[in-house]
């Protein structure tokens, strides 16, 4: 099923992006293994939390590239101690992809008790934060080319 955001694209600027997004979105048909949890702690916090029992943190490598974050368990064969009965927890490997928002960054990632916990936080650039515009009149002889990046600190 194709959408079309033609008519969403003409009243916004700079969203070209989005497009690009929705294509990547991956199919609810796709595997769900490992299991995992998104949580925003509060504020700008954010953590992931995957279910890697059997995996080592040698075993994962925790990567992001082009605002995706990549998660990739691989288990070394070992051969096995003994004649299992019933072999419920996995311990194949997986890849997990993560679309990341603009200004996420990862800001570790820990294993405890086969959890893997990657902490994200948002960082807004300083650039990006809102900063107060001066209007001129018509009488003014020039256009200051300047910005004091800092004006709305100072007015809130």
């Amino acid at each position: 099923m194709n959408l079309d955001f033609a008519p969403l694209f003409r009243t916004a600027i700079g969203f070209d992006r989005l497009a690009q997004l929705l294509d990547t979105v991956p199919d609810a048909s796709a595997t769900s293994y490992p299991p995992y949890n998104i949580e925003k702690l509060g504020g700008e916090d954010y953590r992931l939390t995957m279910a890697v029992a059997g995996f080592r943190p040698e075993d994962i490598e925790v990567t992001v590239k082009e605002n995706t974050l990549f998660v990739i368990g691989k288990v070394a064969s070992e051969a096995p101690k003994g004649e299992f009965m019933h072999r419920g927890i996995a311990s194949r490997a997986f890849e997990r992809r993560f679309v990341l928002a603009d200004h996420m960054v990862v800001d570790g990632a820990s294993l405890e008790n086969g959890l893997l916990h990657v902490a994200l936080k948002r960082v807004i650039p300083e650039a990006l934060k809102p900063r107060r515009i001066a209007i001129t009149t018509s009488n003014a002889r020039s256009i200051p080319t300047t910005v004091d990046h800092h004006d709305s600190a100072k007015a809130a």
